[in-house]
């Protein structure tokens, strides 16, 4: 089955480029707001958009991702809540992929088989569950497939040649590149070693591999897009959510212009490293 995820690609694919992937989190710093920074998103140039769903222990993200889980959380965003604005996403968008990205905890309690029949009914295109090896794909992966949901894997700097079949095996949509060994947001990725890991991937798969942690400025996202199919921004978004709330945290008018303005930057520099690989 194709999905929305299936079609970006092919389109980039013709225009010979990288897309941008953006990660925001659902209900960061309140419901509204984040509605409003979903609708930015497109606008502002993300190709494919990565929505976290809060958790109470967040174990692979690092301080500014966990600190919008927690500004989510205390706004009173729920798994519910997430499929929801999603769903009020898809009124006004129905071409741009839509990737939830997560915990396993939150799904096991809404149950597998009513979150996968919600989360297609939302629009919801892909996941993205870190904390699910591929020793558990009975639990969440295989049924994700079958329902037509794209199920994306993680690859990491340590991820050898004897663990990337299993890796690899019932991953759909793309493979996430993890280009630094640690957590979200806490370091460069060094481009020549991300270089030979993507060349390292192709030769297994013939899925996109987008490239993420680490990526904060246009710069970086243009030099990421010169070797990977897609370049995931995550941290510096959910940074740029902080920096512009007010004493009590809430969301200001420069909220959604300072992610969008961001966005921009960074869809410029990707856009830029195709337009130079094409010549």
């Amino acid at each position: 089955m194709t999905t929305r995820i299936d079609t970006r690609f092919s389109e980039l694919g013709r225009q010979n480029r990288a897309a941008l992937v953006t990660f925001v989190m659902a209900g960061d710093p309140d419901l509204a707001a984040s509605l409003a920074i979903l609708k930015a998103l497109p606008q502002a140039g993300a190709d494919i958009i990565e929505i976290g769903m809060p958790f109470t222990d967040p174990m692979a993200d690092g301080p500014a991702i966990q600190a919008a889980g927690l500004r989510a959380l205390k706004a009173g965003t729920t798994l519910v809540k997430t499929l929801a604005l999603v769903s009020e996403f898809r009124r006004t968008d129905q071409t741009t992929p839509i990737v939830l990205m997560g915990y396993y905890n939150p799904i096991y309690v809404h149950g597998v088989e009513r979150f996968l029949a919600d989360a297609k009914a939302a629009g919801v295109d892909g996941l993205i569950v870190v904390d699910l090896p591929p020793e558990e794909d009975s639990e969440l992966c295989v049924p994700a497939l079958a329902a037509g949901l794209a199920f994306i894997r993680l690859a990491t700097p340590t991820t050898d040649a004897a663990r990337l079949p299993a890796v690899l095996a019932n991953t759909s949509g793309f493979v996430y590149y993890v280009s630094i060994t640690g957590i979200t947001g806490s370091a460069a990725p060094e481009m020549p070693q991300v270089a030979a890991a993507v060349q390292r991937l192709k030769q297994h798969t013939s899925l996109p591999i987008a490239v993420g942690f680490g990526v904060r400025t246009a710069e970086s996202a243009a030099a990421m897009a010169t070797v990977a199919d897609a370049v995931v921004v995550g941290s510096a978004l959910v940074d740029a959510v902080r920096h512009t709330l007010d004493a009590d945290g809430k969301a200001t008018s420069k909220t959604v212009a300072g992610v969008a303005g961001l966005v921009g930057a960074l869809a410029t520099g990707v856009r830029s490293a195709a337009r130079a690989a094409a010549k």
